[in-house]
């Protein structure tokens, strides 16, 4: 991964449980508004305006947060906390996360391909 895509707060990365790196893995979340994925515990995640690391961040997602996912698209090959990917995962208008810091409970598209 060339440009660095997430951030890792300091106990995280020494494997220290805190209540902010204690992992929701597990918990994707279904709603009346739909399902939401978590990122995984200790990350914030760079939005990018497209599927890759080249591509202008938007924002940084906070630790803890769940996102959905309402298209996928392949795009640069991102190794992070759930493995090696090309998937990148819409979450809003313009907005791609690389799937490999959203656990959603498998590997492969778990939604629609974007067009």
């Amino acid at each position: 991964m060339g440009v660095e895509e997430h951030t890792q707060d300091q106990a995280a990365a020494e494997g220290v449980a805190t209540a902010e790196n204690v992992s929701a893995a597990g918990e994707i979340e279904t709603t009346a508004s739909g399902t939401r994925y978590p990122i995984a515990p200790g990350y914030r995640v760079n939005v990018r305006t497209g599927p890759g690391t080249s591509y202008r961040i938007v924002r940084t997602l906070p630790y803890g947060q769940k996102i959905p996912i309402y298209c996928q698209k392949p795009g640069e090959r991102v190794t992070g906390p759930y493995g090696t990917s090309n998937l990148w995962d819409n979450i809003a208008n313009g907005q791609f996360v690389s799937d490999a810091y959203v656990y959603t409970g498998r590997d492969g598209y778990i939604a629609p391909r974007c067009d």
